[in-house]
């Protein structure tokens, strides 16, 4: 009898359907440690290429470590901090969309179809094209070396916790393009600055750290980065067209009736629920207005 295979999922989704009672669903399976038919194939030169081509002829993450950095000496408290926003990053896609939920329910579907679409496509993308993070081309030999500052940090602070913690949230470490720690985080970010700029300071304020996070410590190229952000933006960009992020009634009503005064246009019952009914006849509608006959 074959010996059972350990296998690691993506993630755990909140399924947006409210009125099938669904909350949870397992993510999809992308990495199998034994099997390793992920690694078979990961590509690990071409973002060293790009990232070299944007840093100017040095990899970016390889250079902020050479001047930030201090080799072999403990981390110090900015990097510390920096590991510890890397790690949060687990609650912040999830808990964005669960404050949604909680605070403004009629948003919540959109958010969660942005966010989870982003999580999805992504998946996609790790799948066409398995792409190693910079610290796997390092131990490859096929990049500068770099300090993998996370696992330090893990193995110091967690101590024997950490090998049991890091293989059950590590997921795949084969997955850097797009980086979905970077797209999610601004999508966060993006859907947070809809309801207010208070709250989308706070989101953009831990993704351009999240962000910094991920080359500095060698998770991943500027390249993941930029992929990321160009999905996020995509996912906005496709989805159809809506008026929840339209301004509260509070806010909206007041400018209504500010531009309706001054158009002298008349005036319907702000927000009331219409019944419209239309009968078009053929492929093709063409209104005509005409004016009244002058006596």
């Amino acid at each position: 009898m074959p010996a059972a295979e350990s296998y690691q999922y993506a993630l755990w989704r909140l399924v947006p359907d409210l009125e099938r009672g669904e909350t949870l669903n397992a993510g999809v399976l992308l990495y199998c440690r034994r099997a390793r038919f992920l690694e078979a194939r990961v590509h690990v030169d071409y973002p060293v290429a790009i990232d070299r081509v944007l840093g100017l002829g040095e990899l970016p993450g390889a250079r902020l470590q050479r001047i930030l950095g201090r080799p072999g000496a403990p981390l110090r408290r900015p990097e510390q901090l920096l590991v510890w926003c890397h790690w949060v990053w687990f609650f912040i896609p999830h808990g964005t969309v669960a404050w949604f939920l909680l605070r403004r329910r009629e948003r919540f579907e959109r958010a969660a179809l942005h966010t989870y679409a982003v999580f999805d496509l992504g998946l996609i993308g790790y799948w066409a094209l398995p792409t190693a993070p910079p610290w796997y081309a390092a131990q490859q030999g096929r990049a500068p070396e770099l300090r993998r500052m996370m696992v330090e940090h893990g193995e110091a602070f967690w101590r024997r916790r950490w090998g049991a913690l890091y293989g059950a949230l590590g997921g795949n470490p084969l997955a850097a393009m797009p980086s979905l720690h970077f797209a999610t985080s601004v999508m966060a970010a993006r859907l947070l600055a809809d309801e207010s700029r208070v709250r989308g300071a706070v989101g953009w304020s831990y993704a351009l750290t999240l962000g910094f996070a991920l080359v500095y410590l060698g998770e991943h190229y500027v390249v993941d980065l930029l992929a990321g952000l160009a999905l996020t933006e995509a996912v906005r960009r496709g989805a159809r067209p809506s008026y929840v992020a339209a301004a509260r009634p509070e806010h909206a009503e007041p400018l209504y009736e500010r531009v309706a005064g001054a158009l002298g246009a008349q005036r319907g019952r702000f927000g009331t629920h219409m019944e419209v009914a239309l009968v078009n006849d053929g492929p093709v509608t063409v209104l005509v207005e005409l004016s009244p006959p002058r006596s």
